[in-house]
């Protein structure tokens, strides 16, 4: 089984409790915002840049905290398991339109997903097991998504 190493990003819905997913073109699969790091990148770099190209949203270094690493089968990847450093924003990005997403370069569909709990996985939809199996709970866990 082979690796990918991912920087993944949390944004909560500021008024429910909603994680931001996007869909990448092609995929059926929806998944936290985020990709893979260029040479000699950070996973805080990552994200940084990461967040822009899909979401054209600038992110304040600052205001990331690391939730974690955690490892999953990856979600549109067969044979492979991905390994993510996830961060968690504090607020929402200013640029962001929390009713309209704008979603850029891969990402064909971004929205809001009820988390607690996550739709089911359908034909038509499934959601990455790093996000399902392992963000979630992690995020359950620091209690981020009381309120």
């Amino acid at each position: 089984m082979n690796d990918i190493c991912v920087s993944a990003l949390v944004l909560l819905h500021p008024h429910r409790g909603d994680l931001l997913m996007v869909r990448k073109a092609g995929t059926t699969s929806f998944m936290l915002p985020g990709g893979k790091p260029e040479a000699e990148e950070t996973a805080e770099e990552t994200i940084i840049r990461e967040i822009a190209e899909e979401l054209g949203l600038g992110l304040s270094a600052d205001r990331l905290r690391a939730l974690g690493t955690f490892t999953a089968e990856a979600a549109n990847e067969a044979d492979h398991r991905v390994i993510g450093d996830v961060f968690c924003y504090d607020g929402l990005p200013e640029e962001l339109d929390i009713e309209d997403i704008a979603h850029l370069a891969e990402i064909a569909e971004a929205g809001w997903f009820p988390i607690d709990p996550l739709p089911e996985d359908t034909e038509q939809r499934q959601f990455a097991p790093l996000t399902r199996n392992e963000v979630i709970p992690a995020l359950q866990a620091t209690g981020r998504l009381a309120g």
